[in-house]
């Protein structure tokens, strides 16, 4: 493959999974926000793909594989499984409103790259733009988390969070061990579920899924 093809398509993808994790945050519906990631991961599993075919590393299309399998369709389908289980299809209005998320983000994306400009000076010019997405990607999902209400859409933070990282392993130092990668992937499923039994708790126990009743308990 042609180097300049490479990181172009490279770089389309990265900023197409920025784009698509501010996106997410400007939803209050969990539908649109689970189509959001299936196809931030799809997205995801594009650039593994690609960077499997260029660098040669068989191992990266592991990677390929399982994104594609979990994170575009086992994960939102247990998402949507769950978000019909307890009737959450709307985001009670988040603790930040839609503008000022936005005006957040842009925050963080500015941040972001004043900090990877000083530690990107080793990597070329694909290297340090990926860093910078990667880390806004991640900013954006620790954002997300904080300023929802719901655990799913809390959960959906915490996937995109785990997204960002993989755009930076992958674009910088071509992926992880394999091993490690197998291992990543059973952590985050496992997260997964245990978030959606807990939010089925939680909706039985307070007939909602709003954590801040959990921030609210108090001992007696």
């Amino acid at each position: 493959m042609d180097p300049v093809l490479y990181e172009n398509i490279i770089d389309v993808c990265a900023i197409l999974m920025l784009l698509l994790s501010v996106l997410s945050i400007t939803t209050t519906r969990m539908g649109k926000l689970v189509q959001h990631f299936a196809i931030h991961s799809l997205v995801l599993a594009v650039i593994a793909f690609v960077v499997a075919y260029y660098t040669g590393k068989y191992e990266i299309y592991f990677t390929f594989a399982l994104t594609l399998v979990l994170k575009v369709y086992v994960i939102p389908k247990f998402l949507n499984y769950t978000m019909h289980k307890i009737n959450a299809e709307r985001e009670i209005e988040p603790l930040v409103g839609i503008p000022g998320s936005l005006l957040i983000c842009t925050a963080l994306i500015l941040i972001s790259y004043l900090a990877a400009e000083p530690m990107v000076q080793s990597l070329d010019a694909l290297g340090s733009t990926c860093f910078a997405v990667s880390l806004s990607i991640v900013l954006i999902g620790m954002f997300m988390m904080a300023s929802r209400r719901k655990a799913l859409t809390e959960s959906i933070g915490l996937l995109l969070v785990e997204n960002g990282l993989f755009l930076g392993t992958l674009t910088i130092s071509y992926g992880m061990p394999l091993v490690v990668e197998f291992g990543v992937f059973f952590d985050v499923i496992i997260a997964v579920v245990i978030i959606g039994i807990f939010a089925y708790r939680i909706n039985r126990t307070f007939n909602s899924v709003d954590t801040t009743f959990m921030r609210r308990l108090k001992d007696d």
